[in-house]
């Protein structure tokens, strides 16, 4: 419904069926234009090409032909956009610390549902340091401009009243 597809898994419950859909949040998360404020922030987190290394996207067989004894660009999978997007707007909304909000997102399923997870999940999305990252590369004004996103569809369809988004 509100969730990225993903199989059903028979032995978890998906979100969406544990928590009241009428809950503020899991309303806020079916009505924020999600692809756009992704696309309006992805240019900041696209994948720069590096020499000597192979980017399928950007040519059949690479830039450059890749050295055999090449560095693995297999490291930690990237945090999901919209997840550290979330995590950013609930920091603000409920003035948690980096260090409370990751804290608190793997005890909350409807935090989670408003990142778009479709199954709870008890640990942590990333490290704090991960989202002190994502504010970094936003910069200031990248920043404020998400949470006025956000913000502004919550004022727009009553779910906060306008002068609560003041701070």
């Amino acid at each position: 419904m509100f969730t990225c597809p993903a199989t059903e898994d028979f032995f978890r419950l998906r979100i969406d069926q544990m928590i009241d859909l009428r809950h503020p949040l899991a309303v806020l998360a079916s009505r924020i234009p999600w692809q756009q404020i992704e696309a309006s922030v992805a240019h900041l987190f696209m994948r720069k090409a590096r020499a000597d290394v192979a980017m399928p996207d950007l040519d059949l067989f690479g830039e450059k032909a890749v050295r055999a004894g090449s560095r693995s660009n297999a490291g930690r999978p990237r945090v999901p956009l919209r997840t550290m997007i979330a995590l950013l707007y609930l920091k603000h909304a409920f003035n948690e610390s980096d260090e409370g909000v990751v804290a608190r997102w793997g005890e909350t399923p409807t935090w989670q549902l408003f990142s778009g997870q479709a199954y709870f999940e008890h640990r942590p999305p990333c490290d704090a340091t991960t989202l002190v990252k994502f504010r970094q590369l936003l910069g200031e004004e990248g920043t404020e401009e998400l949470l006025a996103q956000t913000i502004n569809v919550a004022v727009e369809q009553g779910l906060i009243k306008p002068r609560n988004s003041r701070g």
